[in-house]
């Protein structure tokens, strides 16, 4: 059985190992082994923040509702509670981005609220 040399393998491997490395410093994007570590480190990084993200932009969604709600007289709690009486189905990025872009419809959909 003839021997099998595995150098083109490994270096191709290693290669696109250390293309995907770019933009790392030191020892992380020069050594196999340490680019291979900090690559592993950076895929769980981003499955991590990707669920991260959902919950960040939950939250400002969240600030910036309460601003323009109180800036109509009436608290975030208040406001929620009240649209869901009144069976307003506006989902919290929507009424985010009324807040922000158009604050006299918001400032209605705050009025039904109140009166719910």
């Amino acid at each position: 059985m003839a021997r099998v040399k595995r150098g083109v393998t490994s270096h191709k491997r290693h290669k696109r190992l250390l293309q995907a490395a770019e933009g790392r410093t030191g020892t992380n994007r020069k050594l196999v082994k340490r680019a291979r570590e900090a690559e592993l480190h950076a895929l769980a990084y981003a499955t991590r923040d990707r669920k991260q993200r959902k919950r960040d932009m939950r939250e400002l969604w969240i600030i910036r509702i309460n601003a323009a709600a109180r800036l109509n007289g009436i608290s975030y709690s208040k406001l929620i509670a009240g649209l869901k009486k009144a069976d307003i189905e506006l989902d919290r990025k929507i009424l985010a981005d009324l807040a922000v872009r158009d604050a006299a419809t918001f400032g209605r959909i705050a009025e039904v609220a109140r009166s719910a």
